[in-house]
């Protein structure tokens, strides 16, 4: 329960910037003038159009905007999550989570100050730098849970999630709203408020969460050489899992399998994910207040699915319900690609919220059996920072395709490679539970 509340405290935090990034990068698109890195970037992606041939789509640019800014947050998370999962496996969890909490209330203090889009993108940084917590949580899940009980685990986290889509949007949209009417800065009232609430999570962390790797159970040391530490953070060895040991040659092929389709599946469905705040932005001019409710809804069906059906998926079973996922993503992403009435984007977008809520807490559930004690921090942090690593470049690459043919053909394709994870998933057999 505890690693329900604070997770909830932090996503509700988290998820206020989601329907307020169109906004901020127009913002800053007039704010910015001069030489600053919004005009560095902008002469970038002019190169870029021009060594491509795309005609000047000025509407589209701040699409491509916001997927390097979400690319960037996410890679700092690729770097961060495995380093911070493997220290916690030496120094207990509980250190390592306040560090992750604290350094996550600095990024919105930094957030709060960030009149020009230099102190914007530092914030994002330090957040991304910072965000090892989700991964220590899954980890703590790990440590506290049985086999036949770990899949609960997991959906409570998801619940966490969807919870924190259904009010945090909200909250970032209504507090623009009403920052903008007094004429001051939009953006600064949600700041202060995720501030507020990242504050109250690290003294709620500090005052109730305990440690839940006992020091005999602990690794003896981070690593004692240069190859030990390079497993942790460069891409081949993370896919290989390398840092992984002590466990079979079966179990590792399955890691390394799952770890692979769980990138490829987030690769897609990131980017597309990331893009639906510019599409409705774009497509339908929806204010922050609209996105706000099109991520209640969103939410809603995410906590249904996981509050009353994820959680009940038999031990065994999570396999099925992952791949029953991808499934009902594939017509999601041709309805969205297709709507132009908002009756078939919500359409796609109920589909969408159902996979979103079945897939990574099963994926999850399937990857936290392996390893001993001292290993699992270890094993989830390579599994989330593999996440991060396709949520780097899930979100650039389909921004580029969304700028340079357009939503329908960017949705499309995704729907099309979708086929790939799925068909790879077939060659996964489960660890049985004990």
């Amino acid at each position: 329960m505890v690693v329900f509340l604070s997770l909830l405290l932090d996503l509700l935090a988290f998820t206020m910037i989601l329907p307020l990034l169109p906004s901020l990068l127009d913002y800053y698109a007039q704010h910015d003038k001069g030489d600053g890195w919004y005009s560095m970037l902008q002469s970038g992606v002019n190169h870029f159009r021009e060594f491509l041939g795309i005609p000047d789509t000025e509407r589209y640019n701040s699409v491509l905007f916001g997927g390097i800014i979400g690319s960037l947050f996410s890679f700092l998370q690729f770097v961060a999550s495995p380093v911070i999962g493997a220290a916690s496996d030496v120094y207990g969890r509980r250190p390592l989570m306040m560090l992750t909490m604290v350094g996550i209330t600095s990024s919105y203090v930094m957030w709060a100050l960030s009149h020009n889009f230099q102190l914007f993108v530092l914030a994002r940084i330090v957040g991304g730098i910072s965000k090892g917590n989700v991964s220590l949580s899954t980890t703590i899940v790990t440590d506290v849970s049985t086999r036949k009980t770990r899949g609960k685990g997991m959906a409570m986290i998801g619940i966490s999630f969807s919870l924190g889509f259904i009010v945090g949007p909200m909250i970032g949209a209504l507090f623009a709203r009403s920052a903008a009417a007094q004429g001051g800065a939009f953006y600064v009232q949600p700041a202060l408020f995720a501030l507020f609430l990242a504050a109250a999570d690290v003294l709620f962390v500090y005052m109730y969460l305990d440690e839940t790797l006992p020091e005999e159970k602990r690794a003896q040391s981070f690593g004692n050489s240069f190859k030990e530490a390079q497993n942790l953070i460069n891409p081949v060895s993370l896919f290989c899992f390398s840092a992984v040991k002590k466990t079979t040659k079966k179990d590792m092929s399955m890691l390394r399998l799952l770890g692979f389709i769980y990138f490829l599946y987030l690769f897609i469905f990131s980017g597309l994910e990331f893009t639906l705040t510019f599409l409705v932005h774009k497509r339908f001019q929806y204010t922050s207040i609209q996105q706000g409710r099109m991520f209640v809804f969103m939410g809603l069906i995410m906590a249904l699915v996981q509050g009353g059906f994820v959680r009940r998926i038999k031990p065994g079973k999570e396999k099925r319900m992952a791949v029953m996922g991808m499934v009902i993503l594939m017509p999601s992403f041709l309805m969205i690609a297709n709507a132009t009435t908002t009756t078939l984007f919500y359409a796609g977008l109920a589909l969408f919220a159902f996979a979103s809520a079945s897939v990574v807490p099963c994926m999850t559930t399937l990857v936290s059996v392996y390893g001993s004690a001292d290993q699992k921090g270890t094993i989830m942090g390579i599994f989330r920072s593999l996440g991060a690593l396709s949520r780097a470049f899930g979100p650039v690459v389909s921004s580029a395709v969304y700028w340079a043919y357009g939503a329908s053909t960017c949705y499309i394709a995704g729907s099309i490679l979708l086929v790939v994870p799925l068909l790879l998933f077939t060659m996964v057999k489960p660890q049985k539970m004990d």
